[in-house]
């Protein structure tokens, strides 16, 4: 059940009582300290990392203060997490994507920020939570999204691989998909050439334009280009089928296929 919810201003509030639901450890641990930061004393009372168990602790705990909320967990989108439960206090979205900014209106969304999260950024957030009563107005998350996407994307465009004694520029756009196994983390080409990265799966998504790039599960980020066709699988899953060889299927889950769709689409139409 999604519920509007009802803001009172704080003035009087000494801790505020925050939760944050991530499944990244580092973003987990990047968020709190800049927390700490700011003015505003912040207890931390509950990390989670994934649907299933944010709406366990929400069916057992009374509300927060605040909830800071990433959108896309390793187990599907955390708008599962409204349906599942009824989060009756402020929400403030923290993700690498700009499409679900309207979408966030509906959920008790204050604030929408993109990551790499930034000080300021966090700050304005926090004093819009103190500043706003009733629900969030519609026209400003609306503006806040189109300011959003009339930014240039400003990730990179090559990265620089060790290879041997040599650094070789790898061009992003030749990039097909990258895999991770045991630690691993590989880039492989349209030309079927495969290349050992520095980062792991969560770094080289930030310095990917969304848009082209897709987190499709745990071990693979796959490039739209590269898509040939998807078919249906076991549970309402999808297989994704690539212009080159994998070293295995690509399944989407079924929390996932709604986010996939929403992407593939939204790039094919020249969102």
């Amino acid at each position: 059940m999604r519920t509007v919810f009802s803001l009172f201003l704080l003035p009087n509030l000494l801790i505020m009582k925050v939760v944050v639901i991530e499944d990244e450890e580092a973003a987990t641990n990047m968020l709190v300290s800049l927390l700490n930061q700011l003015e505003t004393t912040v207890e931390v009372i509950a990390r989670l990392q994934s649907i299933q168990e944010s709406v366990e602790w929400f069916s057992l705990n009374p509300s927060p203060d605040l909830v800071f909320m990433d959108i896309h967990l390793a187990d599907g989108s955390s708008f599962v997490i409204f349906d599942n439960v009824a989060i009756t206090c402020p929400v403030i979205f923290t993700t690498a994507y700009d499409e679900y900014a309207l979408k966030a209106f509906h959920v008790n969304s204050i604030d929408y920020l993109l990551k790499p999260v930034s000080k300021e950024k966090l700050q304005h957030a926090i004093n819009k939570f103190y500043a706003l009563s009733g629900h969030a107005d519609r026209d400003a998350l609306a503006g806040l999204l189109a300011s959003i996407r009339g930014e240039k994307f400003s990730g990179k465009s090559h990265f620089l691989i060790h290879y041997k004694d040599k650094l070789l520029p790898l061009a992003v756009d030749d990039i097909a998909y990258i895999y991770t196994e045991n630690k691993n983390v590989r880039a492989s080409t349209f030309s079927n050439e495969s290349y050992l990265m520095d980062e792991n799966l969560e770094e080289l998504l930030a310095d990917l334009d969304p848009r082209k790039f897709f987190r499709a599960n745990r071990q693979f980020i796959v490039a739209h280009k590269a898509i040939k066709e998807a078919s249906l699988w076991f549970g309402s899953k999808i297989v994704l089928h690539l212009l080159i060889p994998t070293p295995e299927k690509i399944i989407i889950s079924k929390l996932r296929v709604p986010d996939f769709k929403q992407w593939y689409t939204g790039m094919k139409n020249g969102k």
